[in-house]
């Protein structure tokens, strides 16, 4: 299995009491842990300009802004989004930008794209939010125009909702796989119709949700998808996102629960609102002991999971959660 981590950016509340102008520090310092163990093969940030579950005042930092910022301190680790919202900025400039990140990193983009969701953020910054079906017609042209951007250098296209004609991307980026899209690209969402269809004829990853139940029946839905358009369904890495929290003991993953209840508290949410949101945590696949972690982790690896990225709720508070992740959890997944 391979194994990607979340750099906390703000977006779920997790840079709450860090003066600002310590921020990038963070970051940066924890970009370069995770660049310096060959355990993580990628890090990965939001693309939201909002906090979540709720909009508030507290720090959101832009994920291209930080891709292009993590390009330059680190110099092995791959760099992700998961993922960003097509509808956000047009995909012509996006495939130009992600392509000058790519030849800052010598070559280790990777695109996370999907339909986009959270229709709060998309007021506030003005565009609108159509309906999933515009939403997905998007997500489908911008990842043509992403494809012949970054193998042909040019795209031109008359679509319905996009319509580009000679734009150049010069240079293209840096690394060449046996992708056909160049920089991987990697289709967020579980949609069943549209999402998991447009998956099957321009993904090279997924990233559906992790839970066992759910990610086999995607997966099932996916294989037909792929068998409907004459893909490999083989060719396509499944991937899953993951909050672990994670302790040698049932009482310390406890304490780590209870630590999260009382920062949801000091992040402004209402007591109960706070006991909720870790109770909602508890029930997640990748919470649990050590032990637990492994075994739920291998049992996915078994139902065709064969990436997992983490998201760590305390990492800019206390890393003793990633270090326990890294010395007992991938190594037994990795051998």
């Amino acid at each position: 299995m391979r194994f990607g981590l979340f750099i906390p950016q703000g977006w779920r509340f997790d840079l709450v009491g860090i003066d600002p102008a310590d921020h990038w520090r963070l970051m940066s310092d924890l970009a370069k842990r995770v660049d310096a163990y060959d355990g993580w093969e990628s890090l990965w940030v939001y693309d939201h300009f909002h906090t979540t579950p709720e909009p508030s005042h507290e720090a959101t930092h832009e994920a291209w802004s930080l891709m292009s910022a993590f390009a330059a301190v680190t110099g092995r680790v791959r760099l992700g989004q998961m993922c960003t919202c097509m509808s956000y900025r047009n995909p012509a400039y996006l495939a130009k930008v992600a392509a000058t990140i790519d030849v800052i990193s010598g070559g280790r983009v990777e695109m996370g794209i999907g339909g986009g969701w959270y229709e709060h953020e998309w007021r506030a910054y003005g565009y609108g939010f159509p309906s999933a079906g515009e939403r997905l017609g998007r997500l489908r042209e911008g990842v043509e125009i992403f494809r012949q951007m970054w193998t042909r250098g040019e795209a031109t296209l008359d679509g319905k909702y996009y319509q580009v004609d000679g734009a150049i991307c010069a240079p293209k980026p840096l690394q060449t796989t046996s992708s056909s899209n160049a920089i991987p690209i990697w289709i967020a969402g579980g949609g069943e119709k549209k999402t998991l269809r447009i998956a099957a004829e321009y993904a090279d990853y997924t990233n559906f949700d992790g839970t066992p139940e759910v990610f086999a029946h995607k997966s099932e839905v996916l294989a037909q998808h792929c068998k409907d358009v004459g893909r490999d369904f083989g060719e396509i890495t499944r991937t899953a996102d993951f909050n672990p929290v994670i302790g040698e003991t049932q009482q310390e993953v406890e304490d780590r629960l209870s630590w999260y209840e009382s920062h949801a508290i000091k992040a402004g949410f209402e007591p109960e609102r706070a006991r909720k949101m870790a109770d909602d945590l508890r029930s997640q696949p990748l919470v649990g002991t050590v032990e637990q972690v492994v075994e739920r982790l291998a049992a996915l690896e078994k139902g065709g999971l064969a990436y997992a990225i983490s998201y760590f709720i305390d990492a800019a508070y206390d890393t003793r959660s990633i270090d326990l992740y890294q010395q007992q959890v991938i190594p037994h997944l990795t051998k």
